[in-house]
């Protein structure tokens, strides 16, 4: 099996693109490879998308790329280098989209700081794609988050338009007529991860991302 692909005999022409550039300067440096739960933090991150409907993993990687290859080359993920992370989150999300393969139809783009959103939440959004939506972005308690789903069809607007540290956020509010939202209480949690405090917290929810306590909650 080629590296990168997930095991699946039904190709949906989607594929999952976890970001795992950035510094973690709030953190102090290291966040993705820092302990949560007995392993670094991106191996939870992946291990909660391997049920995930997508054909392909691709994981986004800059500073500390190295040691981040190493472990994401253990789940079977592909690997590539963003020679431009510091210039902001935007440059990892086209990265991400510019490795998909031809038969790509759509990429769910997801954050490696963010370990509880799980394969529900990206099969939500996938089956908002089949249904014909062009952009899907997950909503909790009605406020959109993370993971988001762009079709192909968007690519160009998304060349065109993206830039700095804010990711797509900024060109979905131009562009509302795009965007689906889909709601996913219940199948994910959106926590995420800047500094060792938000860690420890994460450390003291119970459950996994199919059984989760939303922060707060």
């Amino acid at each position: 099996m080629p590296t990168g692909e997930v095991a699946s005999e039904v190709r949906r022409g989607v594929t999952a693109v976890l970001l795992a550039a950035g510094s973690g300067s709030r953190f102090g440096g290291g966040k993705l490879l820092a302990p949560y739960r007995g392993r670094p933090l991106i191996e939870a991150a992946l291990a909660s998308l391997e049920d995930a409907p997508v054909d392909e993993r691709v994981v986004v990687v800059g500073d500390d790329a190295r040691r981040l290859r190493e472990v994401c080359e253990r789940h079977g993920t592909r690997v590539i280098e963003n020679p431009d992370w510091q210039l902001g989150q935007s440059t990892s999300v086209l990265a991400g989209l510019r490795a998909c393969g031809e038969e790509t139809r759509a990429a769910v783009v997801l954050l490696g700081d963010q370990p509880l959103i799980g394969a529900g939440a990206v099969s939500r959004l996938v089956a908002a794609f089949t249904e014909g939506a062009r952009v899907a972005v997950a909503t909790y308690e009605g406020k959109p988050r993370n993971p988001v789903l762009f079709s192909r069809e968007v690519w160009p607007l998304l060349e065109a338009e993206l830039a700095g540290d804010e990711g797509a956020r900024s060109v979905l509010r131009r562009h509302p007529e795009l965007v689906v939202e889909v709601p996913c209480d219940g199948v994910g949690d959106p926590t995420e991860v800047d500094t060792r405090e938000d860690l420890r917290r994460l450390e003291e929810m119970r459950g996994t991302a199919n059984d989760y306590k939303m922060a707060g909650g």
